[in-house]
């Protein structure tokens, strides 16, 4: 049975400092769940406070946003999935809509980040989702499909049952527009369909999350849906009792 999936990204916000007390009032106020995982996605440089307060709360884990495609070498700035695994990181985003539109990068490099993780023992979070002139030009399936296909190229069926996988719109996320429970649901049929065409049967246990100006209001609604197993977070995963409430949904 899976459970259902809570994951916060943080982007680029809440350093050392913010994290520790975010995590010190989130933890107050939110006891142990066996009925759900909880996913943090601090900065980098925030990645360790967070895992030190979670490193007692099996249901409470922390991944990376982002992870270059070598293991070490000569790239300034970058940081590889062996060195996320050892500041504690389990998990991490693999092509978040702001790393492919905003900084560039490639349903290829995508694919390449997704083994780098998996051969450092974190499980990838694919994100897939169209622009909003794809939307409308009802190209939503064939762009969400391409990058699936792209992220998952090379991985044996075991690997990619692992993974976790996020629909996340681009033109939802950070505006306040959230695509409709429904339409969720219908994109998040066609990953399932995809999946299940790449690995069979273990597709049906592979969770796919929904992402995209997900607020405490509307989240219960979006996981009621039968294709939606979670949900990821953004800008408001950054109040810790704003997050307290979307969790507890």
């Amino acid at each position: 049975m899976k459970l259902p999936i809570f994951a916060a990204n943080w982007k680029m916000n809440h350093g050392p400092t913010d994290a520790r007390a975010f995590m010190k009032s989130f933890l107050a106020h939110y006891p142990r769940q066996h009925d759900r995982k909880v996913l943090f996605f601090p900065n980098a440089l925030s990645v360790t406070t967070v895992a030190d307060a979670v490193r007692e709360r099996p249901d409470l884990e922390v991944g990376v946003q982002n992870v270059h495609f070598e293991d070490k070498g000569a790239f300034t700035g970058e940081n590889s999935a062996p060195m996320a695994r050892d500041a504690g990181a389990t998990h991490v985003l693999v092509g978040h809509s702001e790393r492919r539109h905003v900084f560039g990068e490639s349903d290829e490099a995508a694919g390449r980040k997704v083994q780098a993780a998996l051969r450092a023992g974190l499980t990838p979070v694919l994100c897939v989702g169209e622009l909003l002139a794809e939307r409308e030009a009802g190209d939503t399936e064939a762009v969400v499909l391409r990058q699936l296909r792209a992220g998952i190229a090379g991985l044996d069926a075991q690997q990619v049952a692992g993974m976790l996988f996020a629909y996340e719109p681009v033109w939802a996320i950070g505006t306040g527009r959230t695509a409709t429970p429904g339409d969720a649901n219908t994109v998040h049929q066609a990953i399932r369909a995809a999946l299940r065409e790449a690995i069979g049967e273990r597709a049906m246990g592979v969770p796919i999350l929904y992402g995209g100006s997900v607020s405490r209001s509307n989240a219960p609604q979006l996981l009621a849906e039968e294709e939606v197993d979670g949900v990821l977070v953004g800008g408001a995963s950054l109040d810790a009792d704003g997050w307290n409430a979307i969790v507890r949904a």
